[in-house]
């Protein structure tokens, strides 16, 4: 398949709208951390502190600032934050596999997706059980997971890093829900241009005193692609093709923390939180699944693969605090850590908005 030039301006045209501090005991081991001594630290009381200038200062001060446990509103800006323009979902079409709806594309995308009338179709049926005039599918030549993999990745190839940046060379299953045989895979930066559900593993890495909780936590390398220098879990990745869960998480729990194989086997798995976010031409619906792990007082996360910048170990309250006052970490791994507040009791059925709290973590398609 050749790549081909086309007028965006005639595709448009065409194209119909669809609708703290650290503990002082010494048995806490605490690792040497990168330079960080200049803070950009603002406001205590904020609930808009957005930068990935902050520094692990900043991050101590926050959280060991005042604040009224009962009061959930910094979490549910933090569950809104992942959930995004809902309202835009009538610029997205379906993308439909063996009859089966897999996924949503903005009109805009689909736009360009008709440079490849070899491998894509625009069908003016109206899909059962479903209020749209048209959608989009695959040429019913293309009949294995195999051939659609090869095909739909030369159109990604072609279109490139300026249409979808990121390209990471990494296979996600497209399916109609988890666990289900997959149709073909899709590499992992588009699969918000095509609405398909993906699905990751995160875990929190916590340490038990007599006293209190702490959770290990990760400042992001600049290098990264994604959310470059903000917090996150001790340990989180997505879900690969082919790959079950529990040993990708334990390939991760290696990778990023260096948790050997007699630790991570003993993590838990504690549920799911999934979310709908609307970004321009991307619609990103994950499930991510959570997972916990007590790890030893004495152990300190090593990162292998580069990128983690540094870690830093937390009490449970004060990262609670970070969440609500500030958007320092990865959008959302803040689902999984308010997932993790609720299952250790630090938000109880007495706080205001207890169960609109819970019920919104779990608002995109846990399927």
């Amino acid at each position: 398949m050749a790549c081909k030039t086309f007028s965006l301006i005639n595709y448009l045209t065409h194209s119909s709208p669809f609708l703290q501090k650290f503990p002082s005991s010494s048995s806490f081991k605490l690792i040497h951390y990168s330079n960080d001594s200049n803070s950009n630290f603002k406001g205590l009381n904020s609930t808009t502190i957005s930068t990935n200038n902050f520094t692990w200062d900043d991050v101590i001060q926050i959280g060991n600032s005042d604040s009224d446990p009962s009061n959930l509103s910094g979490f549910f800006d933090r569950v809104s934050a992942c959930n995004r323009n809902p309202e835009k979902l009538s610029e997205f079409v379906p993308f439909v596999v063996e009859e089966q709806v897999v996924g949503y594309v903005h009109n805009r995308f689909a736009a360009h997706l008709r440079r490849f009338q070899d491998v894509f179709s625009f069908p003016q049926d109206i899909l059962h059980n479903v209020n749209f005039d048209w959608h989009i599918t695959l040429r019913p030549t293309l009949q294995s997971p195999e051939d659609r993999t090869s095909a739909v990745a030369n159109v990604i190839k072609c279109l490139g890093e300026e249409l979808i940046p990121g390209i990471r060379n990494e296979l996600y299953p497209v399916t109609p829900c988890f666990g289900t045989q997959a149709l073909f895979s899709l590499e992992r930066a588009a699969a918000p241009y095509f609405g398909i559900k993906a699905y990751g593993v995160h875990m929190n890495g916590y340490v038990e005193t007599k006293s209190q909780k702490f959770l290990w936590l990760g400042k992001r390398s600049l290098a990264k692609s994604t959310f470059p220098r903000m917090l996150d879990h001790l340990v989180a990745g997505g879900l690969p093709h082919g790959i079950p869960c529990g040993e990708n998480m334990m390939k991760e729990c290696e990778e990023e923390a260096g948790i050997p194989i007699s630790i991570s086997k003993k993590v838990e798995p504690v549920g799911a939180v999934s979310y709908m976010d609307i970004n321009e031409d991307r619609l990103k619906r994950d499930v991510l699944f959570c997972y916990d792990l007590k790890l030893p007082e004495d152990f300190v996360p090593c990162n292998h693969d580069g990128e983690v910048e540094s870690f830093r170990l937390i009490p449970v309250s004060h990262v609670a605090n970070v969440i609500k006052k500030t958007q320092y970490f990865k959008s959302n791994c803040t689902l999984v850590i308010i997932d993790f507040l609720f299952r250790h009791g630090y938000i109880c059925p007495e706080h205001a908005g207890y169960l609109k709290l819970l019920q919104s973590l779990r608002s995109g398609d846990c399927s």
